[in-house]
């Protein structure tokens, strides 16, 4: 048998006529008289391995491998050994990560010949094995031999199992897109008799792994490497046909999308030419006439709305100005031209809705009775603006809430806190992208009436920015002489908000804009003493926090001392928000002792308080006494306080007079008043008269870390300091405040509620009071004066007859 025949009966060579099919993956490989050499100049391939028979371009690095170049071009045989190597950087590949066999392939287009130094066409030629390393740096260059397929092509068992690879490669190219019409023909040509060559390119068309290639490039018995590449292209074909089904469904969704959209395009011409059905333009018209044919609006509305009617109708759908227009008329029918609800101007009525939701706040309460008084002697009720005042948590949205329930009116709410843009309340120029209305006609547009109950939350917390003052522009919606016609920058139409009751909500009016101030009516609500708490805690706070839990009263219980104990030394704000956060953990904690323990009831007493809330916050408040000690009563943001100053003598080394405290600049000026009157009059008071030439004093306001400022603590100060220079102290407790002038006058002073709650909290029952504060005093509840005595004084020396008991004839009044 010569080498030719050889050759074929291993099945690693085509015929002759097969040579020219390199174009489509296949070619000739070495003739029968060739002799290849026993080095090869080494290459490694990454990605997959090269086969025998293939003709493809092959990619490089020329900067990792010009000593291999160099090699193949003085060779002259342009013959390369291809070696696959799983590496993503095969440029630092070592002789020891080469696998044993690769394949010869021979250059048709050397790199330096092309156009592309990086490319070149590589042919398969045979396969060989690696015998021993002749360079292990570049270039690599090797020992090669070449094995020849094992296993005769004319036994039954190899024509069958070429015969099933043919069967499986024409099974699989009709489901694959990828391989044109030229590519089956040329299949077509492979009969069993090449069995080696057959089995190589049926593996190097599918796309398994680069191992699982190597694998099939290494196998040498035909039988068991064609047996490899049978389920080699099984795979393949379920893969194929997987992916079939996937492009078909998708095909198959969008025909039907496609199909039920030409149908429902149909049907609008068919029913637009038989009258049964109407363009966008005529529907839109239709739908906005019927809207305002239900409503009652000015002559001047409707004459504009006619005119957008009259431009929508000759508008086409698609165009940007005809969605423009159809928002525009969307919003201006929206508003609830000319409707009104029906006030409910019943007295009890409103008093029961304001007794069910608050406890305490009676002086408030009064004060809404009489407005709604007013309202039903007039038989309505105009359009009002009231400013609730008042710290956080003492209920000013839950009694605006109250009013809109007892007059049987739409609520409507929105916060003014951080409100920087004044197109928030007047709308934005029609002009813009994505143009509004302001809140106010949105409101309207909710509520469907013109005479809703509109809280605006927060408002001394508004803003201002470079688009605009929100507070100036609230100055016309505010104003009963203005807001009639309410003029909005999106709808340009004039909006009566005559109807319309406000209630503003506010902390402080400190950052109010006095003119918006002067057109409120205000209301404050101070707070809220132990006993107001213990009432709303147990009728309001704690039956909403189980209903919120889904716990039935009889499951949870607490006893009034622990719920007295939760008020006093866990919550002594003035509202009463911090105390519902305290009972809800005491919920909270209830629920999971009784689901861990099974149990269905639970009841709340102080171990079991102080257990979940851990130690008291708040020990009881208690008035320092001593000599040079005197208590104070301040306001705060968070209610009234007790303020205990304290004076000392440190040395009589030099004159002197030091303040600490963290005090604000009116609380410093107002001590150096007290210190120079009381010098002044030192002889006056029964001290003596050199008492501060020689003493270094020094005068602090305990809590040095809380700031402190304003004039009330002006008769305090004095105080303090006559006790340290008679050596006397305070023989009862006592409060008082107000300021004091170089002359000795006592001026009026705020927050005379909050500050009278402040000395009952701290059981002080004697406090002395500006005179010019009567007035606020004696309009305080009954419930917070009973049991307190209180003294008005207009001079100093007043205050020091009743702190000191020298006068004959002290003023009590109660």
């Amino acid at each position: 048998m010569d080498q030719e025949e050889q050759n074929q009966r291993d099945g690693d060579v085509l015929p002759a006529e097969t040579a020219e099919q390199g174009d489509y993956g296949v070619a000739a490989p070495a003739l029968a008289d060739e002799v290849l050499p026993d080095t090869l100049v080494l290459l490694p391939l990454p990605g997959r391995p090269f086969f025998p028979g293939q003709v493809q371009p092959v990619s490089f690095n020329p900067d990792n491998w010009q000593a291999t170049l160099d090699a193949i071009a003085q060779q002259g045989s342009r013959l390369l050994g291809l070696a696959f190597v799983d590496k993503p950087d095969p440029g630092s590949v070592r002789p020891d990560e080469f696998p044993e066999t690769g394949c010869v392939v021979r250059l048709h287009r050397p790199p330096g010949m092309s156009d592309h130094a990086g490319h070149f066409l590589a042919q398969g030629l045979r396969r060989f094995r690696i015998v021993r390393w002749l360079s292990e740096t570049s270039p690599l260059i090797a020992q090669v031999e070449y094995p020849r397929s094992q296993g005769d092509r004319d036994s039954d068992e190899i024509k069958a199992y070429a015969m099933a690879v043919i069967a499986a490669i024409k099974e699989l190219l009709p489901l694959n897109p990828l391989y044109s019409e030229e590519l089956k023909q040329h299949i077509g040509q492979f009969n069993p008799n090449q069995p080696g060559l057959l089995a190589d390119f049926a593996a190097a068309l599918t796309t398994a792994s680069g191992d699982r290639l190597q694998e099939v490039l290494e196998t040498l018995p035909l039988t068991r490497r064609m047996n490899i590449v049978l389920e080699l292209l099984k795979r393949e074909r379920e893969v194929a046909e997987l992916q079939g089904q996937i492009t078909t469904q998708v095909n198959e969704k969008v025909s039907a999308n496609q199909r039920e959209f030409f149908l429902r395009e149909q049907m609008k011409v068919i029913e637009k030419e038989l009258g049964l059905s109407k363009d966008d333009n005529t529907s839109d018209l239709e739908r906005f006439r019927q809207r305002l044919e239900k409503l009652d609006p000015p002559q001047k509305v409707v004459d504009r709305l006619e005119e957008e009617f009259s431009k929508l109708q000759v508008l086409e759908s698609g165009s940007p100005e005809y969605g423009v227009t159809r928002n525009y008329l969307d919003w201006a029918t929206s508003v609830p031209w000319g409707i009104q609800s029906q006030d409910n101007l019943d007295l009890g009525h409103a008093r029961n809705q304001l007794d069910a939701h608050h406890d305490g706040l009676d002086d408030v309460k009064s004060r809404i009775i009489e407005f709604l008084a007013v309202g039903a002697f007039k038989g309505s009720i105009d359009g009002s603006i009231l400013l609730l005042v008042g710290p956080p948590g003492v209920g000013k949205t839950s009694i605006g809430k109250s009013i809109a329930a007892a007059l049987d009116r739409q609520f409507f709410r929105f916060s003014l806190g951080g409100m920087r843009d004044e197109a928030e309340i007047k709308g934005h120029r029609r002009t813009y992208i994505g143009a509004m209305p302001g809140k106010l006609v949105q409101a309207l547009k909710e509520v469907e009436v013109t005479n809703p109950v509109i809280m605006l939350d927060e408002i001394d917390k508004i803003g201002s920015s470079f688009q605009g003052d929100p507070a100036s522009a609230l100055l016309e919606v505010l104003d009963p002489e203005q807001n009639g016609e309410f003029l909005d920058h999106y709808l340009d139409l004039r909006i009566d908000l005559s109807k319309v009751l406000f209630i503003c909500t506010a902390n402080q009016l400190d950052t109010i804009p006095a003119p918006l101030l002067d057109r409120m009516e205000e209301i404050r609500l101070s707070g809220y003493i132990a006993e107001e708490k213990f009432a709303i805690a147990k009728n309001h706070l704690w039956p909403k926090l189980l209903e919120r839990h889904g716990a039935q009263p009889k499951q949870i219980r607490i006893n009034d001392a622990a719920l007295r104990l939760v008020i006093d030394s866990y919550s002594r704000e003035a509202g009463v928000r911090g105390l519902e956060k305290k009972l809800s953990a005491l919920v909270r904690a209830s629920i999971l002792e009784m689901v861990e323990h099974g149990t269905q009831r639970t009841r709340i007493g102080k171990r079991e308080v102080e257990g979940v809330l851990g130690r008291p916050r708040f020990k009881a408040e208690r008035a320092l006494r001593g000599k040079g000690v005197v208590t104070g009563l301040a306001w705060t943001a968070m209610g009234g306080a007790t303020l205990s100053i304290e004076s000392s003598k440190i040395h009589t080394l030099n004159r002197g007079f030091k303040l600490t405290g963290q005090l604000g600049d009116v609380m410093k000026e107002s001590a150096e008043i007290a210190y120079s009157y009381v010098v002044a009059h030192l002889r006056e008071f029964g001290c003596e008269p050199d008492f501060f030439d020689m003493s270094m004093v020094h005068l602090h306001v305990p809590e040095g870390a809380t700031p402190k400022d304003g004039p009330s603590a002006g008769i305090t100060m004095a105080t303090a300091l006559l006790s340290l220079a008679r050596g006397d102290r305070l023989r009862r407790p006592l409060a008082m405040t107000g300021e004091l002038t170089l002359t000795g006058q006592v001026l009026p002073v705020g927050g005379i509620r909050e500050k009278v709650i402040a000395a009952r909290r701290a059981k002080i029952d004697e406090v002395i009071l500006p005179f010019a504060n009567r007035g606020d005093y004696e309009a305080l509840p009954e419930y917070l004066k009973v049991g307190l005595e209180a003294h008005f004084v207009r001079t100093y020396r007043e205050v020091f007859d009743v702190v000191f008991d020298t006068s004959q004839e002290r003023r009590q009044l109660h």
